[in-house]
């Protein structure tokens, strides 16, 4: 089964805030993306509304033909926003105001109660419920010890790293906790930092369900436009079980 390519719109949105205008709409976006092969839809509501904001939400959720993921802090704002427009999924992330974006996945060793009341209402809701998490052995011990039946590993570090020894060590990582986590009955996604550099060594990885990328897509399809770039990178994805 080929891995699945979720296209996250959020710097869309961050354009047009930028100007504050109503264009480009991240949902008419969210549309063509589906068109164009995505499999999914990934948007981050943050607490400060830098980019989606919780009407964007409601309307991406509202007009998708597919699913829609929702990248959320663990708030009780948050929770009420995802019961309220029931996505079909919900990735519980870490979240700070003065980050540029995510740095780390959720720390459950210090937040597991917290997480888990949460996962409780989201999944009593219907939604399937996601962690991100860095891919340690203890944190996928816990997201299972919760319940959730997805988690998402964190690749900000392989996909950061300028060395290439230490990307290579990043990699090793990733892959023993996605074998780690199939052994241990969870569904594994994978994301952040991804572009087409250095998507295909994650690619090429069994057990991983879904790749969640947004920022590299975007970027390029300034050049190229949406639907060239959401059909790239899933040819790249799907060479990587080949190479």
């Amino acid at each position: 089964m080929n891995i699945l390519l979720g296209v996250n719109v959020d710097h869309v949105a961050t354009i047009r805030n930028v100007r504050g205008t109503n264009y480009p709409d991240p949902t008419d976006v969210a549309i063509f993306a589906e068109k164009s092969g995505a499999d999914g839809i990934t948007v981050h509501v943050r607490e400060d509304y830098r980019h989606i904001n919780e009407k964007d939400a409601e309307k991406i959720a509202e007009k998708l033909q597919n699913k829609m993921n929702l990248e959320m802090a663990n708030t009780k704002q948050m929770v009420e926003l995802a019961c309220r427009i029931k996505p079909k999924f919900c990735c519980l992330v870490p979240e700070k105001r003065e980050e540029l974006t995510t740095e780390k996945g959720l720390d459950l060793l210090k937040y597991s109660e917290e997480v888990f009341l949460s996962s409780k209402i989201l999944s009593e809701s219907g939604i399937l419920v996601s962690l991100f998490i860095d891919p340690e052995k203890k944190q996928i011990d816990l997201a299972r010890e919760i319940g959730v039946p997805f988690i998402e590993i964190h690749t900000g570090y392989y996909s950061d790293c300028i060395d290439k020894q230490r990307q290579i060590e990043e990699l090793k990582k990733i892959k023993e906790a996605v074998k780690y986590a199939r052994k241990n009955m969870l569904n594994v996604n994978a994301g952040h930092g991804l572009n087409y550099d250095n998507v295909q060594e994650i690619a090429k990885i069994d057990g991983i369900y879904e790749l969640n990328i947004g920022h590299s897509i975007i970027s390029r399809s300034i050049f190229f436009g949406i639907s060239e770039s959401i059909k790239k990178m899933k040819k790249l994805i799907i060479e990587a079980k080949k190479i």
